[in-house]
């Protein structure tokens, strides 16, 4: 494997499920940074904002009504997304050394790519407008990202789960 791809892949010995979520020395760091609290802080106030934009979102495919609302809720839900992707980055570097795919959380952060990807699809669409999806179909990737969010925010919680019950252990 290439030198430049080696931090990235895990290899076969790094395992996440062979390991704890976190090494004693990474526990210490994930305690002693201040991006443990900005991305505990974060991750509510970005589902909190799902929650209403998922709202207008059917609210708008049900009635025909709110398109704007709806659209600029996406674009919020999006900006929350850049915001705890980049800062959960610094978080990542800070307790486990690398920037993204830290053996721990290497599947989270590969389904992240998907998240963003789709994300980053309903923004393009709504900034090129109805030239390149109608509003309907604009709404219908915005919930397509929305699914693939929730199955992220399943995933870190199901390792969030597993770290506390390991330092339960």
């Amino acid at each position: 494997m290439s030198r430049s791809l080696a931090g990235v892949f895990p290899q076969a010995h790094e395992s996440p499920s062979d390991r704890p979520v976190y090494t004693p020395e990474e526990r210490i760091r994930r305690d002693a940074t201040r991006w443990t609290l900005v991305q505990g802080v974060l991750a509510p106030v970005q589902f909190l904002v799902f929650l209403v934009s998922l709202g207008l979102i059917l609210r708008y495919l049900a009635t025909g009504e709110g398109w704007g609302m709806a659209a600029a809720s996406v674009v919020l839900k999006t900006f929350f997304l850049y915001l705890i992707m980049v800062t959960g980055a610094i978080w990542e570097k800070v307790v486990f050394g690398r920037y993204l795919f830290a053996p721990s959380f290497y599947w989270e952060d590969v389904f992240s790519m998907l998240v963003i990807a789709l994300h980053t699809a309903c923004l393009v669409a709504w900034f090129a407008g109805e030239s390149l999806l109608g509003a309907r179909s604009q709404m219908l990737l915005a919930l397509a990202a929305y699914g693939t969010y929730v199955i992220n925010a399943a995933q870190f919680l199901l390792k969030l789960r597993k770290a506390r019950r390991e330092a339960a252990a």
